[in-house]
């Protein structure tokens, strides 16, 4: 995979500016959005929801990548769908039959994603990895933003690529938490491709655009 993407975590920006907030990002070059969506069940913290989307969806360019932390997906993947998610990525551990949520998730005109808890094995994707058009490697625990980088995760990164590698899929690496300056060519170099940055580009002294310049300087 040659192609490095940065999306930036919406949830670690400033929602009474949010039009401002995407816009700077965007022309900082931006590739996609990533919306963080939890609910309280699956996860403690409780975010945000299709109606969410639908304004974000009005002042945003870009893709949008919803990573759903969220139990039962399957009640609400239509909706987020509808909202005007192009990524829907949905957790292992929360659907006992991967392949039939993944094809739900094709059937609604997005792309589909999977992805698992920092102590969920790898060998746990295996039943969807031939269909799902990405893989989110988690490295921190999903739930709070602002945690601390989990270095261990590099290898659960090698091990996502190399079962990909045999499977001869393209699907992308995608990895979350903790991805600054210093983590993202770790990253990187384990075999990932798109990486998601909540603070790092949002909280970034002179703001979202110089974020993700920052990034997009060591993505190379």
């Amino acid at each position: 995979m040659t192609d490095y993407l940065l999306a930036p975590s919406i949830i670690a920006s400033d929602f009474a500016h949010i039009a401002d907030e995407v816009a700077a990002i965007e022309s900082a070059g931006a590739d996609w959005i990533h919306v963080d969506v939890m609910d309280g069940h699956f996860v403690p913290t409780i975010t945000i929801g299709p109606l969410f989307v639908q304004s974000l969806k009005r002042v945003a360019k870009l893709p949008l990548d919803a990573h759903l932390m969220i139990s039962e997906p399957e009640k609400h993947i239509e909706a987020f769908a509808k909202a005007g998610i192009n990524n829907i990525t949905v957790h292992v551990e929360t659907c006992p039959d991967l392949p039939h949520i993944i094809e739900k998730i094709k059937s609604l005109g997005c792309t589909a994603g999977v992805t698992l808890n920092p102590a969920t094995p790898a060998s746990s994707l295996e039943p969807a990895l031939p269909l799902v058009d990405l893989v989110l490697v988690m490295s921190v625990v999903p739930g709070y933003s602002g945690q601390k980088f989990m270095p261990e995760m590099i290898a659960k990164v090698e091990e996502v690529h190399a079962r990909l590698d045999a499977l001869h899929s393209h699907a992308h690496i995608e990895v979350d938490g903790g991805i600054d300056e210093e983590t993202l060519p770790l990253m990187k170099k384990a075999g990932a491709n798109v990486f998601v940055a909540g603070n790092a580009v949002f909280k970034h002294p002179q703001g979202g655009a110089a974020g993700v310049r920052a990034l997009k300087a060591v993505m190379g």
